[in-house]
This record gives structure tokens, sequence and C-alpha cells, in this order.
């Protein structure tokens, strides 16, 4: 293992919070999009193109989390051996996560969210063509959310579910939504939370 340095973590809280909240709305501006321009050339249906995106950013955040915990078990184990202060063991770990973010295995988590996107039965995509294609909007969204599980608190994007009520605090409505409709006909991002308090909005379509 390298050296790690006392209290980084905490004393770069929130300058990294604020770097990966702004990092994540430039991925919602550019990666999405760029995203969507690809898979419009295999899939006709926008809202199919629209769910792939959606589950693509859904299933991200959970691979990256599940490999954080792991990476974080195993940093534990390691410096428990010789920790001896002054700062606390789990302040020592998280130090050394932030870093040592390099050591992620993104890759691992990349073929992890394409392999759950392969079985998910909402999403459908040509034989011929592998989610594969979208592998730099899931490898940057990875690391994003992998990063936002060392901030205090961390950050998560918001549970949801088809059919559910729309929310003004939550959602911007997409520009093809019935306005008039209360419920969610199917997401287009996920809203960013912290401590289950929205702090940067998703977006979502509602239709009657």
């Amino acid at each position: 293992l390298r050296s790690c340095s006392p209290g980084r973590a905490r004393r770069t809280n929130a300058s990294r919070r604020n770097g990966l909240v702004a990092r994540f709305g430039d991925i919602y501006a550019e990666e999405r999009l760029d995203a969507e321009t690809l898979l419009r050339t295999y899939v006709s249906d926008m809202e199919m193109v629209r769910r792939i995106i959606y589950i693509a950013a859904v299933e991200s955040f959970h691979a990256a989390k599940m490999a954080y915990r792991q990476f974080k078990i195993r940093v534990r184990e390691t410096l428990s051996l010789g920790h001896s202060g002054p700062e606390s063991l789990e302040d020592a770990v998280l130090d050394y996560i932030v870093r040592h973010e390099d050591l992620y295995d993104v890759q691992a988590s990349v073929n992890e969210v394409i392999r759950s996107m392969n079985i998910n039965p909402k999403i459908s995509f040509p034989p011929e063509i592998d989610f594969i294609v979208i592998s730099t909007l899931i490898r940057e969204l990875c690391r994003v959310a992998f990063s936002m599980q060392t901030l205090i608190p961390p950050l998560d994007i918001a549970f949801s579910t088809d059919g559910e009520l729309f929310s003004e605090t939550k959602y911007h409505r997409s520009l093809d939504s019935d306005f008039t409709a209360v419920l969610v006909a199917y997401h287009v991002w996920p809203a960013l939370m912290e401590n289950d308090v929205v702090i940067l909005k998703g977006e979502a379509v509602t239709k009657r």
C-alpha cells in the first residue's frame, strides 16, 4: 500500500462534492446526449433510447457502490494491521481511497453494468449490437458514482418506478410530456440526492 495523508478526505470534502455535482450535470448535458445520438442509429424508438440510457445510469451507480464497498473492506483490512493513529481507522481508510481512486477497477464495473442491462426486461437492443456502444457514458457514470461514495455524506441517485407520482422537486418534465399528467410514464435521467434531499433534479416524461 502507498502512504496516505491524514484528514485529506474531510479537508477536501466540500470542494470534491462541488466538483462531482458539476460533473454529474456535465454528463447529463454531454455524454448522455452523445449516447442518445449513437443509440438512435440502432434504435428508432426514442422512448427505448431514453430507457436504455436511464437504466445505464441506475446500473452504473449500483455497480460503483458495490465496487466501493468491496474496495473499502480490502483497504480497511490492510490498514488495520498497522494502524496507530492519530486519525481514526475509518478516516485513514477514506483518506487512502480518496488519494488512490485510480486503483478502482472501473472496467469491471462497466462489464457488470452491461451484463445487468443485457438481462433487463424493460429494454431491448438489436441482437447484432451490444450495449458496449455506450460504454463511454457508463464508464463516466461509474467513475463519478464511485467518487461520490467517498463524500461525507455520500451522494446517490433517487429511487424511482414507472407510474410513480410526478414530483416537481425531483424532476423536470421532458418537453414532449403531457404537462397535465400527474404520473411518470418513464424516466430520462435520475435525480441526485444527499441525505434524501434533492440537490440536482432529474428528468422524466409524464403521459396520461
